[in-house]
């Protein structure tokens, strides 16, 4: 008697969740460079964090309202509005900007966004995801990529402000994570694109005690480091944020957290080309397990 066979399926990823996903990599990876150069130049780091908030905020409400598609979020959007626009947006902002004043821009760019350490262990236990065994290959092929890219062994770790400045990425990190895991737990009504003026509001307002509490201002900054500025708040900032928040509503938190591996490699190139930061045979090799770990976390799996 013959025994049916069920019937095997390739699971989908959406394809427009990978381009966003590859936008935000390439348009966040260049936000760290630029805000290197920026306070380098005399931009107080958490002041930056609320100007790049604040002016993200005003575009992004700017541009929905002339498209008429600006909408008040409603009790369903809360989740993802707090999620994002504390942790994925203040928390990380103010992690990374007060540390990457104390590490260079390539490291804080890989640092800062190992997001799955975190992810792992939350999609198992929040989002009760089934993660297929190569996954788990595809998460630490990235973050070996990780450690090669970072090179914690060449790190002075008796200098109190490294230390700090690396366990301040490590938060943002974190917070960023936490952030990817509510929006896929609890979707919004509204889509993240109407949601994301919201999203910056609230982290400038998050951000605003924090900076007023430092001291200083903007108004006295050098004209490249307000263009630095303008560029992250208004282009980098908001679009890569999106695409950052439209991948994890759409794709598993694995293959976002994995793809979003992309970004330290990215950062760390860029850095090394805009800002002279040392290449090494680490960087090709840190960067080949990232992109094996993305490939192999991207690739459909087999369904019955």
């Amino acid at each position: 008697m013959a025994v049916a066979v069920p019937a095997v399926a390739a699971e989908r990823l959406p394809p427009a969740g990978l381009v966003q996903l590859a936008a935000s990599v390439v348009l966040l990876a260049s936000a760290w460079p630029v805000t290197k150069q920026a306070i380098e130049l005399g931009a107080v780091p958490i002041w930056f964090a609320v100007g790049r908030a604040g002016f993200s905020a005003l575009v992004a409400f700017t541009v929905l309202g002339l498209a008429g598609r600006l909408r008040l979020p409603g009790r369903r959007d809360l989740p993802a509005l707090l999620g994002v626009g504390l942790l994925q947006l203040a928390a990380f902002f103010a992690f990374a900007h007060v540390a990457v004043a104390w590490v260079p821009a390539g490291r804080t760019a890989i640092l800062s966004n190992v997001t799955t350490i975190f992810i792992v262990p939350l999609s198992v236990l929040v989002l009760k995801e089934r993660i297929p065994p190569r996954r788990w290959v595809a998460a630490g092929l990235g973050l070996v990529g990780v450690v090669v890219l970072m090179g914690p062994w060449a790190i002075d770790w008796t200098r109190r402000e490294v230390v700090v400045g690396h366990l301040l990425l490590l938060g943002a990190a974190a917070s960023f994570g936490g952030a990817l895991v509510i929006v896929r737990r609890f979707p919004p009504a509204l889509s993240m694109l109407q949601l994301l003026p919201w999203c910056f509001g609230l982290a400038t307002l998050a951000l605003l005690p924090l900076a007023l509490a430092h001291g200083g201002g903007i108004g006295l900054w050098p004209g490249p480091a307000l263009g630095a500025m303008a560029y992250i708040g208004g282009l980098a900032g908001p679009l890569g944020t999106w695409c950052v928040m439209e991948a994890a509503a759409s794709l598993p938190a694995m293959v976002s957290s994995v793809g979003f591996l992309m970004t330290p490699a990215a950062g760390l190139i860029l850095s090394t080309l805009w800002l002279g930061e040392p290449l090494g045979p680490d960087l090709l090799a840190g960067t080949a397990l990232i992109l094996g770990g993305v490939a192999i976390a991207a690739w459909p799996v087999r369904r019955r």
